[in-house]
Order: structure tokens, then C-alpha cells, then sequence
């Protein structure tokens, strides 16, 4: 039990102290665990461990969605590409199909990955 209190004090800790870029990697980090989760849940049969992971996908895809800034141009590209993920997750969801959780899968990891060459070219330059 304490070792659990120990855990849940650090990440809350992390969670506080991360800067804005740092925690949009968090959450796409979050949005590929619960992807391969969801993943898992298909092959295993597990309806529920299925929706349950896919409908947490959705509600980060929703908070990047919410927190877009629209005064930037490229805002809509994302809101686009943020729609349709959340088409193929409900889509997904109703049919619960591992090939389209694995393209989720396959952008959330391409979008994260260049999240995090934003950040490596941010701290450089």
C-alpha cells in the first residue's frame, strides 16, 4: 500500500511540474498506452478492457482538440486529422477492430515522435 501512495505521489508530482510540451508528450504517451491496451482487449475478446481503453484514446484526442490554438493556421490541419482519429476510434469501437486501432496506433506514435523532435529542436535552438 505504501509503495502505492510512494507512486502515485511521484507522478502526481511529475504531472505538476512538467512544462506544457512535457505534458503533451505525457498525454500522447497515456493515448498509446491505452491504444495497445485496447489493442490487447480485442485480442483477448475483452469487450469491455476494449471500450473502456478506446474511450480513454477519445478523450485525449477530445483535450488536444479543446486546447488547439486557433489563432495559428495549422490549428485546423490538427482539428482535421484530430477528427478523423476520433471517426476511426468510434468506428473501431462499435466494430472492435484491431486493424483500425492499429492505424490510430501508427499516427498517435508518428504525431508523437515529431512531438518530441519539436521539443529536441525547441531546446537547441
Amino acid at each position: 500500500m505504501l509503495a502505492n501512495q510512494g507512486y502515485a505521489a511521484y507522478a502526481n508530482n511529475k504531472i505538476m511540474t512538467a512544462s506544457p510540451a512535457e505534458l503533451t508528450l505525457m498525454l500522447y504517451e497515456g493515448a498509446i498506452k491505452f491504444a495497445n491496451l485496447a489493442i490487447a482487449g480485442i485480442e483477448e475478446k475483452d469487450i469491455q478492457k476494449a471500450h473502456t481503453n478506446i474511450m480513454k484514446v477519445e478523450r485525449i484526442i477530445e483535450e488536444f482538440q479543446a486546447t488547439l490554438n486557433h489563432k495559428y493556421p495549422v490549428a485546423k490541419d490538427f482539428d482535421n486529422v484530430y477528427n478523423y482519429l476520433l471517426i476511426r476510434l468510434k468506428e473501431a469501437n462499435v466494430k472492435k477492430d484491431k486493424e483500425i486501432m492499429e492505424e490510430v496506433l501508427k499516427h498517435l506514435r508518428t504525431m508523437r515522435d515529431t512531438w518530441k523532435e519539436v521539443m529536441r529542436t525547441g531546446r537547441t535552438n
